[in-house]
């Protein structure tokens, strides 16, 4: 993942029309911003923020977003994108024109709330990231950097010897109040419609620039030093470990909800090398912001992380953030029920057609289960993705609804008419069809006049004339749906049709059509 704020890059606003259904939920219109950003960067402000207490308890009124990393129940995924801020965004590269340095759109006030603000005025995702860069604090603890236009982030003094560590100093937070000041503002902007989010590099990940120099693909002389250097590269990541953890408390204090953790180049480790020189690291940042801030949910994201995911939630963050090579359902088998997960949608699902997006986020959303998962993708949106696609996907994730299982997305490219349910084998008789779904055995007592089985072993139901009650009518429409691992036993009053779903999603129900007339 690369370094710059480009890590986040953002998403826009659409008000799209959405059709009312059965348990369907639609987008709210949302009045506009008040906040005023003028228009080039002001000179730094000496006032410090209004810090926001870190010891604040939950509360019923905390964003979506935060009760789901802890693990409260809520009524859909909230919804984010890592590099939600960015150069996808038409807006963005028009501003970017006009201040062309990274630096200074990162490093000023005014041009951090404005960029942080785009995809939230574009698309009300439930999480706003402050638009920022893992190698933001170097500077305010000794270690200068450049970012060229063709090399990316550049150190001209990289720390490779005991008389280079002389260099370091304790983190300097005076020197990163337009961080502060900048989470302070979005934390008034958004209230608690959303959350706001701020973030870090893993100690490991930012030694990777500090002692190569910049970016690499090797990772050679890092990694060469964990046999030839071990004690020197102990007290570095020692003293980034400090430095990175009063950071963390800083952006808390000044209005950050939550906090992730990127070890973007861990996965650059062998599991058993990740635990010995990055995982002890996070371990202690996570302690010591815990003993301060200990209702601020942690997430913690690699890139490359299948071979860690057991090891991740070792280090006792309260989300695991999984790459979109992880299959989310063996991802939510391995870690458990007792942690939340982030993710995992391939980020270049988004350049394909709507109903295929939608496809896609359903099966990830359903792998993942109705409880302790926020929605994202398995990486950061690429550059020139498309901001329909992006508008499409936080539509989704809104029309999501744990209680109904039911998902308006508002999409006209997909059909209504005919709709079916893998199931296991099926057995059936001239007044039930018996079934096996995920290891659970159902029994359905119904007419056969409404389904038919076909070759796949599915239960296919049609809008059929023969049934005056769902002539003409799409299936979307029937009311009083609920769901199947509600109801394992139907009634002969009660039998079942079944509403589109994915074929790995929970069954939906829904009464026999004769009560619809």
């Amino acid at each position: 993942m690369c370094s710059c704020a480009n890590f986040f890059d953002s998403l826009i606003v659409s008000v799209r029309s959405s059709c009312c259904g059965v348990g369907w939920r639609h987008s709210s219109l949302f009045t506009p911003l008040n906040f005023a950003i003028s228009n080039g960067p002001a000179s730094s402000q000496k006032q410090s923020p209004k810090f926001i207490s870190a010891h604040a308890s939950a509360s019923s009124s905390d964003p979506l977003l935060v009760k789901a990393a802890r693990g409260e129940p809520v009524n859909r995924p909230p919804a984010w994108m890592m590099r939600q801020a960015g150069r996808y965004m038409a807006v963005y590269r028009k501003l970017a024109e006009k201040y062309p340095s990274f630096r200074e759109r990162s490093e000023t006030t005014d041009l951090i709330v404005q960029i942080s603000l785009q995809p939230w005025e574009a698309f009300r995702p439930d999480g706003v990231i402050i638009f920022s860069d893992i190698l933001t604090p170097l500077p305010a603890f000794g270690v200068p950097f450049d970012i060229e236009d063709v090399r990316g982030p550049v150190i001209q003094s990289p720390i490779r010897s005991e008389e280079d560590l002389k260099a370091l100093h304790p983190i300097d937070l005076e020197k990163l109040q337009f961080v502060g000041d900048s989470l302070n503002i979005l934390r008034k902007e958004v209230g608690e419609q959303a959350a706001v989010l701020g973030f870090v590099g893993a100690p490991w990940t930012i030694a990777t620039y500090i002692v190569e120099g910049g970016t690499t693909r090797t990772y050679t002389t890092i990694k060469s030093m964990c046999h030839t250097a071990p004690t020197l590269l102990r007290s570095l990541l020692s003293h980034l470990t400090k430095a990175i953890a009063e950071y963390v408390i800083y952006q808390v204090e000044s209005g950050a909800h939550c906090i992730q953790i990127f070890d973007s180049w861990g996965g650059q480790l062998p599991p058993h090398m990740w635990e010995m020189w990055s995982k002890p690291y996070i371990d202690e940042i996570v302690r010591t912001v815990k003993q301060k801030c200990p209702q601020t949910p942690l997430v913690l994201y690699i890139n490359g992380n299948g071979g860690f995911l057991e090891r991740m939630k070792g280090t006792g963050v309260d989300v695991i953030g999984l790459d979109w090579t992880v299959d989310m359902t063996d991802g939510r088998k391995r870690l458990g029920s007792d942690i939340s997960i982030q993710g995992n949608v391939d980020p270049a699902c988004l350049f394909s057609p709507l109903p295929a997006i939608t496809n896609e986020i359903k099966r990830v959303i359903s792998s993942a289960g109705t409880k302790s998962h926020i929605l994202n993708l398995g990486h950061g949106v690429l550059v020139g993705t498309p901001e329909d696609a992006v508008a499409h996907f936080f539509d989704v994730a809104r029309s999501f609804d744990y209680d109904s299982r039911v998902e308006n997305h508002a999409t006209a490219e997909e059909p209504n008419m005919h709709y079916y349910v893998k199931l296991g084998p099926i057995t059936v008789s001239p007044t039930r069809i018996a079934f096996t779904f995920s290891g659970e055995h159902y029994y359905i007592y119904t007419s056969l006049q409404y389904c038919s089985i076909n070759q796949n072993l599915a239960i296919n139901v049609t809008d059929d004339n023969s049934s005056p009650a769902l002539a003409g009518r799409p299936l979307q429409a029937l009311p009083l749906i609920f769901s199947a691992t509600k109801l394992r036993h139907s009634t002969a009053h009660s039998p079942l049709l079944f509403h589109p779903v994915t074929p790995d999603a929970t069954l939906s129900l829904c009464p026999h059509p004769s009560s619809l007339q």
